[in-house]
């Protein structure tokens, strides 16, 4: 159920109260009786409490441990791969430039 702030249009007090949304709203003050103003509310906010707000938390944990070898095995695998893609440099640039 949603709460709604309230303020008195005489002595000003301002409260909140949890109700149905289909109730009427307030119509007297509980401190002196006056006129009730509802008044509009940015809503409440969203709270993240506890774990599941990432897809890594839904994960199993043998699937988990199956990353952690693919992830490891493609580092092992893709270091050679760079390696041998880097261009080797030429020892001596005067030979070609002279033939």
């Amino acid at each position: 159920m949603p709460t709604y702030d309230y303020k008195c249009k005489e002595c000003d007090h301002q409260f909140e109260t949890v109700q149905s949304m289909l109730a009427e709203p307030l119509a007297d003050c509980p401190e002196c009786g006056g006129a009730l103003k509802r008044l509009i509310g940015t809503g409440a906010g969203i709270i993240f409490k506890g774990s599941g707000f990432y897809a890594t938390d839904y994960r199993s944990d043998s699937y988990k441990s199956d990353a952690k070898k693919e992830t490891g095995s493609a580092s092992a695998k893709s270091e050679p791969a760079a390696e041998s893609k880097k261009p080797k440099a030429s020892t001596s640039g005067s030979d070609s430039a002279s033939t």
